[in-house]
């Protein structure tokens, strides 16, 4: 069957089908003669399986796992059980500061934001749950990966296409020297600065995100 007859039997987008496909939990069946996918029943019922395992939360990788043999889903099940109680945990001491500032009829001038984090503190050491911002209030490294790449594909395009001519036109070997070490030195600065650039983030951005 085709990718939308089994999006309309699932009740899942094809977008997430082919996401399952590239992180390898669905592997549909090729068509010999144009490459197509096939889908059978049996990709209906493990996407039945993996929907149903990610409605509840379960990580990519614990599904992965699973489907291996390599972990059982009864330990996949108490794993995700004890993550959800954390996470419980966490939404109800949430909402517990939550009451208890709103009853103190608090605006954003006049709020103390210290004595809270103290407070929060001291219910984290004792076994609560509150958002950890060392690992969602970060910026992430992809963008100025992409940027620097991009940054660095155009000037080796721009030089190879400058040094091409010049040898097409018969230019010696120290002209073409002169032309092409800028670029060099363009695209190992740049190198230097998103290897600082990660570090920043990796480093400076998480260290500061963790104080708080």
């Amino acid at each position: 069957m085709k990718i939308n007859q089994v999006e309309e039997l699932v009740g899942i987008t094809k977008k997430n089908i082919r996401f399952y496909e590239d992180q390898g939990l669905l592997s549909p069946e090729r068509n010999p003669e144009n490459g197509y996918r096939e889908y059978t029943l049996k990709d209906v019922d493990e996407l039945m399986k993996i929907k149903f395992l990610r409605k509840l939360s379960i990580p990519i990788e614990d599904i992965r796992q699973v489907q291996k043999g390599n972990k059982s889903l009864s330990i996949c099940f108490e794993e995700q059980s004890e993550r959800l109680s954390q996470e419980v945990k966490a939404l109800e001491a949430a909402h517990d500061m939550c009451e208890n500032a709103k009853t103190e009829g608090l605006d954003y001038a006049s709020l103390n934001a210290a004595d809270y984090l103290e407070k929060i503190q001291k219910l984290e050491e004792g076994g609560q749950f509150f958002m950890d911002l060392s690992k969602t209030d970060v910026k992430n490294k992809n963008g100025a990966m992409i940027a620097a790449f991009v940054f660095c594909l155009l000037i080796i395009l721009f030089f190879g296409l400058a040094v091409f001519g010049m040898i097409s036109d018969g230019m010696p070997t120290p002209m073409l020297l002169i032309v092409l070490i800028p670029g060099v030195f363009l695209v190992i600065g740049c190198l230097i600065a998103l290897h600082q650039r990660i570090k920043e983030i990796k480093g400076g951005e998480e260290n500061e995100a963790r104080k708080y």
